[in-house]
């Protein structure tokens, strides 16, 4: 018995050298995900909000000096006016903006680093306060990285305060748009909800295929206790399931019970 157990401890002891180390990695990231957003969870407003805001702003600023080096053959080919160069302020302005667009690294950095920043700052700031995520607080977000990004890219010009309540109107109904359509992809329909119950039992039973059936013929969870072998014929399923699925319903102890309430 004493040998069987050292047996069984060495082979649990070699699958744990052999394990990929990809996926010890990922189990280490994660655990320290984890617990670093347990810390910042009990840390005060003005403190999880400096340390999101610093940590966004440092992501931003990565991916913006990547997208820097793939610009930077574009702002490169930008006219560069001569310092006396009398030109008008609205051209001036385009100007402006062209080249906080296609700026190098440095400055594809820096302007990323204030919108992501900004935004997970104001973000953090607003579910603390509201006690949720919701279109109103993404849009109050994304409105301060617009503004932001107007001031600190130059893109301002002559109107700037105008510019700079344009861009971020610009950014937050983006912004509103785009939290609209990811809770619609990411929400199931709310007529899902009613065949929870059908959807279980029908997986269980091998036969998910029918649920397109049951629904088509509105036989939602509440009227499982009730099926019949003529409304299951009535949703086109074959005689097979339709035993297979009557007598799950009268073997299930809950849905037996709920059966005879409404005899």
């Amino acid at each position: 018995m004493g040998e069987g157990k050292q047996l069984v401890e060495m082979t649990k002891g070699m699958m744990g050298q052999n394990e990929n180390p990809i996926t010890q990695f990922q189990t280490k990231f994660k655990e320290l995900e984890s617990g670093f957003k347990g810390w910042l969870a009990k840390q005060s407003m003005g403190v999880e909000a400096a340390v999101v805001t610093v940590t966004s702003a440092a992501q931003g600023a990565a991916i913006g000096g990547f997208m820097g080096t793939l610009t930077n053959d574009v702002n490169s080919v930008l006219p560069t006016p001569p310092p006396n160069a009398a030109l008008n302020p609205q051209a001036m302005a385009s100007l402006q903006q062209a080249q906080a667009l296609a700026g190098g690294p440095l400055v594809q950095a820096r302007n990323f680093a204030v919108m992501t920043g900004v935004n997970a700052g104001i973000t953090c700031v607003m579910k603390r306060i509201r006690g949720k995520e919701d279109v109103q607080s993404s849009m109050v977000a994304a409105f301060g990285s617009g503004a932001m990004f107007s001031l600190v890219s130059g893109m301002g010009g002559p109107n700037q305060a105008a510019n700079v309540v344009t861009s971020g109107l610009f950014f937050a109904l983006i912004q509103g748009g785009l939290f609209k359509l990811g809770e619609k992809f990411s929400k199931p329909p709310v007529e899902d909800v009613l065949y929870n119950k059908t959807r279980s039992m029908l997986s269980s039973l091998g036969l998910q295929n029918y649920e397109k059936n049951f629904k088509k013929g509105l036989l939602t969870d509440n009227t499982l206790p009730l099926l019949t072998d003529s409304a299951l014929r009535d949703v086109r399923i074959p005689p097979g399931p339709r035993l297979i699925i009557l007598d799950r319903i009268q073997r299930d102890p809950a849905l037996k019970e709920t059966r005879g309430a409404y005899r």
